[in-house]
C-alpha cells in the first residue's frame, strides 16, 4: 500500500529529481497545487493569479521510507527560511510549502518543522507553510521528468 506526500520547494524540476530516485519513493509526478484556478496552466502559475505553487507529489512506500524521511529530504533540498523564491526563482509559485494528506501527516510535519527550527541549524525564521492538500493539478507532459529527459540542464 502507497501513501501520497505533496512538497513544495521552488522550481519543481528539482524537487523532484531529489525524491524520485528515493528507495521506497514508487512514484512522483509535478504539478500545481495550494492555489484558486482550476486546471492551471504554467503560464497561469508563473503570472501570479493562481494562488498555486509548484509542487511535487510523492507516492512512496511507507515499509520502506517514512514520511519523517521524506520531511528530512524536504528540508535539506532547498532553504525554508526565503519567502516566496529559491536562489534566482523568485514568485509565489516558488514558495515553501508542505501539503498534508492526513491528520498524521499534519502532526508529523509540525513536529518535524518544530524540530528543525529549534536545532539552531538555520539563522533566519522558517516560513515553510503547512496546509492541507488540495486538488493537485498536474502539469504539462514536458515537466514531468524534466532533468531525467533533459540530462539534469535546466532548460536556459
Amino acid at each position: 500500500m502507497t501513501e501520497k506526500a505533496t512538497f513544495a520547494a521552488g522550481c519543481f524540476w528539482g524537487v523532484e529529481d531529489t525524491f524520485m530516485n528515493l528507495s521506497g519513493v514508487v512514484a512522483t509526478r509535478v504539478g500545481y497545487t495550494g492555489g484558486h484556478t482550476d486546471n492551471p496552466t504554467y503560464a497561469d502559475v508563473c503570472g501570479h493569479d493562481s494562488g498555486h505553487a509548484e509542487a511535487v507529489e510523492v507516492s512512496f512506500d511507507p515499509t520502506i521510507i517514512t514520511y519523517n524521511d521524506l520531511l528530512n529530504v524536504f528540508w535539506d533540498c532547498h532553504d525554508p527560511t526565503q519567502l516566496n523564491r529559491q536562489g534566482p526563482d523568485i514568485g509565489d509559485q516558488y514558495r515553501s510549502a508542505v501539503f498534508f494528506h492526513s491528520d498524521e501527516q499534519k502532526r508529523v510535519a509540525e513536529e518535524s518543522l518544530e524540530r528543525l527550527d529549534a536545532s539552531g541549524r538555520l539563522r533566519k525564521r522558517i516560513v515553510t507553510r503547512i496546509e492541507p492538500a488540495a486538488v493537485f493539478w498536474e502539469a504539462e507532459k514536458y515537466h514531468q521528468k524534466y532533468h531525467a529527459k533533459n540530462s539534469g540542464g535546466c532548460g536556459f
